[in-house]
C-alpha cells in the first residue's frame, strides 16, 4: 500500500492550511540537505576525550555564573567532597530535635545489632561497637543521603568471615585474622573511593538485580543456619557456610551435651522481637517499639543471667566486652605481605556488594523524600569511611536497610542522626560494656535472625519468573550457589550467568522487517503491529542492536540476506533502519560492505538511515560512505524509502 502524501499546504495534523514559510527561510531539499547534515557533521569525541571528560567531571567547579578563581574552585571541591558544607547554613533547631530522636532511636536498636554482627564477622562484639562510631562520623560530613544509617551490616559481615577465615582461621590466629579484616577494609575503601572518583558506578551494575534478589535470599538462609551454633548453645561448629556442611554439623553437636536453656532464652526473645515489630508496623506512631526491642531484649536477657546465674547451668554469655573508644589499628594494615592480593580480591567482592546495597537503600529513600542521589559522591563518601575506619580498629561498614527504615520513621532530617546515634555508641563503650558480661550469645543470634526476613524477597522472585526467565535463572543460580557451595560460588554463578544472558542476546539481536502505519512516516515491526503494511519492491529492516560488532555482525548480514534470497525477484532496494546502532566495529564494517556487495550482485539497492554518530563516523574513514553512495544516506526512513521508490528503474550496479 504506497504511501498518501498530505496536500501541499496543509497542516498534517489539523488539516488547516499550512503557514507560509517566511521570505526569509531558505527552502531546503527534502533529502539532500538533510543528508548533507549527517555527512558533513562533525567528529565524535574520541575515546580519550571521554576518558579526560570522566576525570574534569569529578573534579569540575559549580556555579558556571561565578568568575572562575583558584578559590572558588577550591570551594566548590570542598562542597562536592563535604555536603555538610552546603546545608549546615540552614540547619536549625528544629531539625536538631527531629535528628535528636532519630539518632537516639537509631543508637538503640545500632548497639545490639553491632555486637551481633560483630560475632558473625568472626570478632570480638566492640569491634562491631567500633564500626558504629568513625564510619557514621564520617560519612555525616561526606555523604549526601539524609536518611541512610550507617554500620555494619549481616552481609558483609558475612562475606568477610566466610572470605578470610579461608586464608587463617580466627579461633587459631585472632590477631592475625584482625589485621586481615583491617586491610581488607582499608582496600575495600580504596577500590570504593576509585569508583567514584573516575565515575565507575556502572561497575557495581555488572551484579543485576535478580543476581542480588537470590544473593541477599541465599545469604540469609546461611546466616541463620550459622545462628543455630548461639541459638543451641553449642562449642564446636564448622567454619563452612554451605547448607550440607551447617546441616552435618549440627546433626553431630546435638548428639553431644547440650543445653535446653540457651534455646528457650533464645527463641522466647526471638518471638518477642518480631511481636514488636508487628506492633510498630500495625500502629506507625509506635514505631519506636520495634526500633527498642533489640536492646531492651538485651537488657532482659542480661539481666535474667545475672539473677538466676544460668551461666552456671550451661548458658554461654558473651563476658568480656572492652572499654573505650576506637584505638588506632594504622600498624595492623598490612599493605606487602604475602597476602595482599587475596586481601584485594576479597576487598573488591565486599566493595561492590557493600555499595550496591548502600546505592540502593539511599536512592529508595531519597525517592520518597523527592531529591536526586548521586551514586558517584555516595561512593566517594563510603570509600572515604572505610579508609578511616580501617584505621581506627573498624570493619567495613555499609548502608542498613532496616536502621536506615528506622531512621527515616523516626523523623531524621539531615545526618546529624548518624552523628547522634555514633556519639550514643561512643558513651556505651565508656560507660556501658561492663555490664554486657553476662549477656547469653542466643540473645544476639536471635537479634540476627530477627533482622534476616527482609533479605529473602519471595514476591519478587515470583515476579522475575513471571516477568523474565533468564532473570529468575540468574536469581536461582546466585541462591543455589551460595546455599550449597559458598559466597563466592554463588556470586560467581550470578556473573557467568548474566554475561551468558548478554553475550545470547548480543550473538543473536533482533533483527525487524518494517511496515509503514497508512498515512504517516511512522515505520513499525510487522509482527507486533498486524496494521501496518510492508512498501512493495522495498524490504525496509531495523537492526536492534546498539554494537554491530564480530559477536552479531555476521548473523544480521546472513538474516538479511535469507529474507531477499526467499524473494529474490519482489525486492529492487533495501533499506537499513540504524538508529538503535549507537556503534560499531571493524567487524561491523565487513560485514555492511559485504551486505552491499552480495545486494549490488542481486540488483537491489541498499539504502542506510539513521546511523548513530560514530557509525558514520567510522563509515566514512573506512570509505564505505563512497561504496555505497553519499546519495543512499538518509536522516529518517521515510526519506529512504521514497527515494528508493522513486529509484523504480534501478540504476545499474556493479557486481564486484
Amino acid at each position: 500500500m504506497e504511501f498518501q502524501p498530505f496536500p501541499q499546504g496543509v497542516h498534517p495534523n489539523t488539516s488547516e492550511p499550512a503557514m507560509e514559510p517566511m521570505a526569509s527561510e531558505p527552502s531546503v531539499p527534502i533529502g539532500t540537505a538533510f543528508a548533507d547534515l549527517l555527512l558533513q557533521g562533525p567528529e565524535p569525541p574520541s575515546l580519550w576525550n571521554d576518558l579526560t571528560g570522566m576525570f574534569r567531571k569529578a573534579f569540575r567547579w559549580r556555579g558556571a555564573d561565578k568568575r572562575f578563581t583558584l578559590s572558588v574552585y577550591v570551594i566548590s571541591v570542598l562542597q562536592g567532597l563535604f555536603p555538610i558544607l552546603d546545608w549546615w547554613k540552614t540547619y536549625n533547631l528544629k531539625f536538631f530535635r527531629s535528628d535528636l530522636m532519630a539518632g537516639l532511636t537509631l543508637a538503640s536498636l545500632s548497639i545490639p545489632q553491632s555486637i551481633g554482627y560483630a560475632t558473625l564477622a568472626k570478632l570480638d562484639p566492640q569491634y562491631g561497637l567500633y564500626t558504629s562510631v568513625v564510619p557514621p562520623l564520617v560519612y555525616a560530613v561526606t555523604g549526601s543521603s539524609r536518611e541512610i544509617a550507617i554500620g555494619p551490616v549481616a552481609i558483609v559481615s558475612l562475606l568477610l568471615s566466610s572470605m578470610i577465615q579461608k586464608i587463617v582461621d580466627p579461633s587459631v590466629d585472632p590477631a592475625f585474622y584482625r589485621k586481615m579484616v583491617f586491610t581488607v577494609t582499608f582496600l575495600t575503601g580504596v577500590f570504593q573511593f576509585a569508583f567514584g572518583l573516575f565515575r565507575l558506578g556502572f561497575l557495581v551494575d555488572f551484579l543485576s538485580h535478580a543476581a542480588i534478589v537470590g544473593f541477599m535470599g541465599g545469604a540469609a538462609i546461611v546466616i541463620g543456619l550459622q545462628q543455630l551454633k548461639g541459638l543451641l548453645g553449642l562449642s564446636h561448629f564448622t567454619n563452612r557456610t554451605d547448607v550440607v556442611s551447617v546441616t552435618k554439623a549440627v546433626w553431630v553437636s546435638v548428639h553431644e551435651t547440650w543445653h535446653p536453656e540457651n534455646v528457650f532464652i533464645g527463641c522466647s526473645f526471638f518471638m518477642f522481637i518480631l511481636a514488636m515489630r508487628f506492633i510498630g508496623r500495625k500502629y506507625k506512631k509506635l514505631f519506636w517499639v520495634s526500633a527498642i526491642a533489640p536492646v531492651l531484649s538485651v537488657a532482659l536477657s542480661t539481666l535474667f543471667v545475672y539473677a538466676t546465674r544460668a551461666d552456671k547451668h550451661g548458658v554461654k554469655i558473651i563476658q568480656k566486652v572492652n572499654s573505650g573508644i576506637n584505638a588506632s589499628s594504622v600498624e595492623q594494615i598490612d599493605l606487602k605481605g604475602g597476602y595482599a592480593a587475596e586481601c584485594a580480591k576479597i576487598a573488591l567482592v565486599c566493595a561492590v556488594i557493600a555499595l550496591t546495597e548502600a546505592v540502593a537503600v539511599g536512592r529508595s529513600f531519597s525517592a520518597i523524600n523527592g531529591y536526586r542521589l548521586d551514586g558517584n559522591k555516595e561512593m566517594v563518601a563510603m570509600g572515604f569511611m572505610n579508609i578511616a575506619g580501617s584505621l581506627s580498629s573498624c570493619y567495613v561498614a555499609t548502608g542498613s536497610f532496616s536502621r536506615t527504615a528506622v531512621n527515616f520513621a523516626a523523623g531524621c532530617k539531615t545526618t546529624v542522626s548518624n552523628i547522634i546515634m555514633a556519639a550514643t555508641v561512643m558513651v556505651a563503650l565508656e560507660l556501658l560494656t561492663k555490664l554486657l558480661y553476662y549477656t547469653p550469645v542466643s540473645i544476639l543470634a536471635s537479634i540476627i535472625l530477627s533482622a534476616l526476613p527482609g533479605l529473602i524477597n519471595v514476591q519478587e522472585v515470583c515476579f522475575l519468573w513471571k516477568v523474565d526467565k533468564m532473570d529468575f535463572l540468574t536469581c536461582m543460580g546466585s541462591f543455589l550457589g551460595v546455599l550449597f557451595g559458598s559466597v563466592e560460588i554463588g556470586l560467581s554463578v550470578a556473573l557467568l550467568v548474566s554475561f551468558a544472558k548478554i553475550i545470547i542476546q548480543s550473538i543473536w539481536p533482533q533483527v525487524e522487517i518494517l511496515g509503514r502505519l497508512q498515512g504517516t512516516e511512522i515505520f513499525c515491526n510487522v509482527k507486533q503491529y498486524p496494521v501496518v503494511r510492508e512498501t512493495p519492491t522495498v524490504l525496509t529492516v531495523r537492526i536492534e542492536t546498539s554494537f554491530l560488532c564480530f559477536v552479531n555482525s555476521s548473523s544480521i548480514k546472513e538474516k538479511i540476506m535469507g529474507w531477499v534470497t526467499d524473494e529474490h525477484e519482489a525486492f529492487r532496494s533495501v533499506v537499513l533502519d540504524m538508529s538503535n546502532v549507537v556503534n560499531m566495529d571493524t567487524s561491523g564494517l565487513a560485514a555492511l560492505e559485504e551486505l552491499h556487495k552480495e545486494l549490488a550482485c542481486l540488483g537491489i539497492q541498499m539504502a542506510i538511515a539513521k546511523p548513530g554518530w560514530q557509525v558514520i563516523h567510522k563509515m566514512k574513514l573506512a570509505r564505505l560512505v563512497d561504496g555505497i553512495g553519499e546519495g543512499w544516506f538518509f536522516l529518517t526512513v521515510g526519506e529512504a524509502v521514497e527515494a528508493c521508490l522513486a529509484n523504480k528503474a534501478g540504476n545499474a550496479l556493479e557486481c564486484c
